[in-house]
């Protein structure tokens, strides 16, 4: 019992630089993408970029910015999202994963599960604008 309240003292003296982290907001982008926020040009390759609506959430909102090569997602952006470590920390993930999957099923971030699903939902809006886009041609 007498190593108990030092081992929780020190437990929490580890934990509290973790919970103070913030990542630089460098590590918030994806490769660079055009700023416009509508669908247009981006290349004469026929590349475009769609940015997905603003999704509010009980965090604050989150809106994403796609480049489309083709049919292939090239490229995704943040506009928007909550100003909170554990959302800074997962838009990468989220980004990687995308990329990956080249759709919007992408798995939730532990511990930015609110900043997921608004990310997903303002990332397939911009992915259906794009196949209405395409279909339009």
């Amino acid at each position: 019992m007498k190593r108990a309240l030092p081992v929780l003292v020190l437990s929490i003296a580890g934990l509290v630089p973790v919970w103070r982290y913030a990542p630089s907001p460098e590590a918030v982008t994806a490769p660079a993408a055009s700023s416009e926020a509508s669908v247009a040009p981006a290349a004469p390759s026929g590349g475009s970029t769609v940015a997905g609506p603003t999704v509010g959430t009980e965090k604050g909102p989150v809106q994403v910015e796609v480049t489309f090569e083709e049919r292939r997602i090239t490229a995704v952006r943040v506009l928007q999202q909550p100003d909170h470590p554990q959302t800074t920390a997962a838009v990468p993930r989220l980004i990687e994963e995308t990329l990956d999957a080249q759709s919007a099923d992408v798995d939730t971030v532990s511990g930015a599960t609110i900043t997921s699903d608004g990310y997903r939902e303002s990332l397939q809006a911009a992915i259906d604008a794009q196949a209405a886009q395409g279909a339009g041609a």
